[in-house]
This record gives C-alpha cells, sequence and structure tokens, in this order.
C-alpha cells in the first residue's frame, strides 16, 4: 500500500500543516526539513502532483507545440528542451502539429485543457491569433526558431537574415557569382533567410536568373526536386544554398543521384550542424544554430514568465549562426 502523508507525521512527529507546507514547495526548518525527506525517501512516498496542483495552481509540466516531430532539428531542440526542463524540476506534454493550422489551434485547447503552467511553441501560423486563449487564460507563452509577422511575442530565435548573407557573402569570396537558394516560401525562418540571400546579391551586385531562387515548404522533397531542378538548368549554378536540414538531406541525395561532383560540379552550403553534416563527404560547409543555447534561454525566459520573475513587456532573444567550413565549396578565385 502506497505511503501517505499521515505515514510522514507519525514517523516524523511533525504536524500535517508542516508536512504539507513542505511537499507544496513552502519554507519549513532545516531541521524539519530533514525529517521529511528522509521518511519520503525510507516510505518510498509519491508526491500526487494533481493534487498539489490543484492547491498550489501549477502542474509543473510545460506543453511544448512543434510543427513537425519528424523535423530533425525540432527533434533535438526537445533534447535540449527536455533536459533543461528536468533540471528546473518540470516535465513535458508535447503536442504535434503536423505542419497544419487547424491542428495547432487544437493542439493549444488540448495543452490549455492539462493545466500546463507555460507553453513552448515552434509555429505553423505566421500570426499568433491562435495564441488568444492562452494569453486569456494568463498561460505564458515562448517563441522558439521563429516570430510572427507584425507581432511582439516572447521568443527565442537564431537571425536568419545575418545567417544566410554570411553564407552567400563567403561563397562570393569564393568567386562564385551564379548561386542559388533552395528554401522555403510560405515559412518565417526560410522567408528571413531568403531576405538575407538577396540582401548579399544586392551588397555585391548581383544579378542571377529567377529560377535560382527554389521555393515550397521546408522538406526532404524540397531539396531533392531543387537540385534536380537546377542541374538540369542550361546555364546551371556553380554553387547553392539549402537553408533547411531536410533540405539539405534531400539535396544531397539528389546530387549524389545526378553523378554530379560537389564541389567540382557544384559548391553546397547546407543548414544544421546534425548527422548528415558528419558522416557524408564531402564534409559539408554547414551553417550551424546553437540548439542547446537557444533551449536553455527559452526555457530560462518561460520560468521567469511563470514565476513572475519578469513581468515586462515582450522579450526578443536572437542568437547569430556560425559557419563550419568544410571541403564542399570550392574557390573559383
Amino acid at each position: 500500500m502506497a505511503a501517505t502523508i499521515r505515514d510522514i507525521r507519525d514517523r516524523t512527529g511533525l504536524s500535517l500543516a508542516t508536512i504539507s507546507k513542505y511537499l507544496n514547495g513552502g519554507n519549513v526548518l532545516p531541521r524539519n526539513r530533514e525529517l521529511i525527506e528522509e521518511a519520503i525517501d525510507a516510505l518510498h512516498y509519491e508526491v500526487n502532483e494533481l493534487a498539489r496542483g490543484l492547491v498550489t495552481n501549477r502542474t509543473k509540466t510545460i506543453g511544448v507545440l512543434v510543427y513537425d516531430i519528424q523535423c530533425l532539428f525540432v527533434g533535438n531542440m526537445l533534447h535540449y528542451l527536455g533536459q533543461e526542463l528536468h533540471k528546473n524540476g518540470y516535465g513535458m506534454l508535447i503536442c504535434d502539429s503536423c505542419n497544419n493550422e487547424e491542428m495547432e489551434k487544437e493542439n493549444l485547447q488540448f495543452l490549455l485543457s492539462r493545466k500546463v503552467d507555460g507553453i513552448l511553441v515552434f509555429a505553423v501560423s505566421l500570426t499568433g491569433d491562435f495564441l488568444r486563449p492562452a494569453k486569456k487564460a494568463g498561460v505564458p507563452v515562448v517563441l522558439l526558431d521563429r516570430a510572427f509577422r507584425g507581432e511582439e511575442a516572447d521568443c527565442v530565435e537564431v537571425d536568419n537574415r545575418t545567417a544566410v548573407f554570411r553564407a552567400a557573402q563567403m561563397l562570393i569570396e569564393y568567386g562564385h557569382r551564379k548561386i542559388a537558394l533552395i528554401s522555403s516560401d510560405v515559412e518565417y525562418t526560410g522567408m528571413e533567410r531568403k531576405k538575407g540571400y538577396e540582401d548579399a546579391l544586392r551588397t555585391y551586385g548581383i544579378h542571377v536568373p529567377e529560377e535560382y531562387r527554389v521555393g515550397g515548404r521546408h522538406s526532404f522533397e524540397l531539396g531533392y526536386q531543387g537540385i534536380k531542378r537546377l542541374l538540369t538548368m542550361e546555364g546551371p549554378p556553380t554553387a547553392v544554398i539549402l537553408s533547411n536540414y531536410d533540405t539539405t538531406l534531400g539535396g544531397i541525395l539528389a546530387l549524389n543521384e545526378s553523378g554530379r561532383n560537389c564541389p567540382e560540379d557544384i559548391s553546397v552550403i547546407g543548414f544544421d550542424d546534425l548527422l548528415l553534416s558528419k558522416v557524408i563527404r564531402p564534409r559539408l560547409w554547414i551553417v550551424s544554430q546553437p540548439m542547446r543555447e537557444m533551449s536553455s534561454r527559452a526555457v530560462q525566459m518561460l520560468l521567469e514568465r511563470i514565476t513572475h520573475q519578469e513581468e515586462g513587456g515582450p522579450v526578443r532573444v536572437s542568437f547569430a549562426a556560425s559557419i563550419r567550413q568544410g571541403d564542399s565549396v570550392r574557390r573559383l578565385l
């Protein structure tokens, strides 16, 4: 039979009020804390988190909305988020929106019905309308990886525009002028990365055919079909930036199937320093996002909102991406 709070009382001689105060996160005398913790350990007492949540109005659970749990970037971010939340005594409830805005709305309502203390969001939607029920309920929300159009919200992201500007700039410095981009034109991150690409072309006075701009939704298929299309052009590019991990994976497969060589036939810069970049040859040039640091900051920001340590207006933190050089870019100059 499971131990109860009364068993702890009988073992310690302390009042139920003192024990309850400790279990609900209140301050008790050091000696009393030692007695209670010794009894909990000896009796194998398990705290009823649901019952405690009714008292404290906290469930110690954080909801996480993700746009696509199959995305390896998202999977790695969840790993780091889980570690950081566990360190702070919180659990994680994950909902996959499958790149569907209606499902995203439903998932938000599900998390609110489970009384989560806060929500971390990898959004599908480009606007924050779907988050209004969370705001009404007073549940803090922090966005990860992508912000909303024209709206301020707590957000932790990478400076996507500058990251791709720097990638294109490095290709230009290596003598490339025929530079293509394969990037989403429907998702926030892809659109920001495309702006960085256009900034670089404009800064250096470079004009490329419109066909060098391959758009769609970030996916394996976008990279695969995009590289195939670029390689069959009459005047193919000498370099391409693949602006997402899944897109990079698809693009590399298409390149391998084509029989073309990298970087002899086409130079490649990919995105996210994950498994792909470590196993393929030649070693890819990669735009690397600081995923662990982003996760840690997002959790810190959310917990500060939950505990009311941060009461001001929306906070937006933008990390710089780095570029890890490899062997996939050929120097033309």
